[in-house]
């Protein structure tokens, strides 16, 4: 028992240190634009006019099809991987319709003060089929990359999105001669999910012997025998939920997808 309450208890440090750290993340996701937009130059690496074409192109897109494709470029994002960064931000804005997780985000970092040049594409989980990780990175590689180190990141983008639209239709075929050796393959389940999913595997199985327990609280976990109490901060309410929102004509606003991991990405 001893052993079991010592389990449960570094378990439960480690969810508290994990949701410590995706409240820290948050505080470097910008606000969702009002009205809502589907292209986000924070950092103005795009002129008006291309970031215009770029928006109408993804508006027609989400419109045809229901699948949402945002990019957001940006200046700083911590000490944090940009991975991680972009999964955050797709759950914080919910890119994607909630029924179906049917969001992409293509996230643009250019951090000058400590030489850091990064894109992520992040997909929802509705869309993790059609484009998986090995076809997120051939886009990486063979669109974005090679355009923004030519210095044309609206064309990176362009081609990007693009190639995007057809993987998700089934349509895209890798360039002839491509090669993914060396490709650092990015997704997986989050360990969050595997640190909850293993404190419920063990609660439900030290309940089936006893039949009885300790309860999990608005605020944290209360009691468990001897365990002392575990505090999670923030309390109710809030979370990562996206959520819609309308905008007078042109996009109508993000619709509460999220995401779970998967996406490729690589430095320019």
């Amino acid at each position: 028992m001893k052993l079991l309450s010592s389990s449960i208890l570094l378990l439960l440090f480690l969810l508290q240190a994990f949701v410590a750290q995706a409240q820290g993340i948050e505080k470097y996701i910008p606000a969702a634009s009002n009205p809502p937009k589907l292209v986000n130059d924070l950092i103005d690496k795009l002129t008006p006019e291309q970031e215009e074409a770029l928006e109408r192109k993804l508006v027609a897109y989400d419109d045809s099809t229901s699948n949402q494709i945002a990019i957001v470029t940006i200046g700083y994002i911590g000490d944090y991987d940009i991975s991680d960064f972009a999964v955050a931000l797709g759950r914080k804005w919910g890119i994607g319709g909630k029924e179906f997780s049917n969001g992409v985000l293509i996230v643009v970092l250019e951090d000058k003060e400590r030489g850091k040049r990064k894109v992520w594409i992040a997909t929802g989980y509705g869309l993790e089929g059609a484009i998986p990780d090995i076809t997120a990175k051939q886009i990486i590689e063979n669109d974005i990359v090679p355009n923004f180190k030519a210095h044309d990141i609206y064309r990176g983008l362009d081609e990007g999105t693009s190639d995007l639209m057809r993987a998700a239709a089934g349509e895209y075929k890798a360039p002839t001669g491509y090669s993914n050796r060396g490709k650092k393959k990015g997704g997986g389940i989050p360990l969050g999910t595997v640190i909850v999913v293993v404190i419920i595997l063990i609660i439900i199985s030290n309940i089936n012997k006893r039949g009885g327990g300790g309860m999990m609280s608005r605020r944290g976990y209360r009691r468990w025998d001897n365990t002392p109490p575990i505090w999670f901060p923030g309390g109710g309410g809030g979370g990562w939920g996206g959520g819609g929102s309308s905008g007078g004509g042109g996009f109508g606003g993000f619709g509460g997808g999220s995401f779970g991991g998967g996406g490729a990405g690589g430095d320019w």
